[in-house]
């Protein structure tokens, strides 16, 4: 069986996974802890919009020039 020191790639993967893991506990984290201070923002103002309709009859000189 190979001594654990000399399989240094081994290491190399487990301290990456490590770091990754506890990089994005502490991002999670600090996440959590922003959203908990920061009001809640509006994603979108509410305006209101006016619609106007126009009816056309079929005996109104619009209709007749459009068809």
């Amino acid at each position: 069986m190979s001594n654990w020191t000399s399989l240094w790639y081994i290491w190399l993967i487990l301290l990456t996974v490590f770091l990754l893991l506890l990089c994005g506990i502490t991002a999670s984290c600090i996440k959590f802890c922003c959203q908990k201070k920061r009001p809640p923002v509006e994603t979108f103002s509410r305006h209101p919009y006016d619609s106007t309709a126009i009816a056309i009859d079929s005996d109104s000189t619009a209709h007749s020039t459009v068809t």
